[in-house]
């Protein structure tokens, strides 16, 4: 199996119904954290399809979208702070697009 990375991807879409499609579009790479961000376990593969697929999504003069690259799955210690609401980490589940 490839390695996984685990990725935050958090965006800011101008238009919202370019935001629609780029949520949309994240659930099916994902795990929606926050209004507009999402954690990833994405293989090598799977981050160039999200990345390409939100490319084709945006308007680059008007929107950003930011791919923080947090390291391999298999050796990421989450330590995550949470306030308010409870904040469960993500497991490995398979995901049909």
């Amino acid at each position: 199996m490839a390695a996984e990375r685990l990725y935050i991807v958090t965006y800011d879409i101008s238009e919202p119904r370019r935001w629609r499609k780029v949520f949309k579009a994240m659930k099916g790479y994902g795990r929606w954290l926050q209004l507009s961000v999402f954690q990833c376990r994405l293989t090598s593969r799977r981050h160039a399809e999200m990345a390409a697929c939100l490319e084709s999504l945006i308007k680059p003069s008007e929107d950003h979208i930011l791919i923080i690259d947090i390291g391999l799955v298999e050796r990421v210690s989450m330590r995550v702070e949470s306030l308010g609401k409870t904040y469960e980490t993500p497991t490995r589940q398979a995901v049909i697009v």
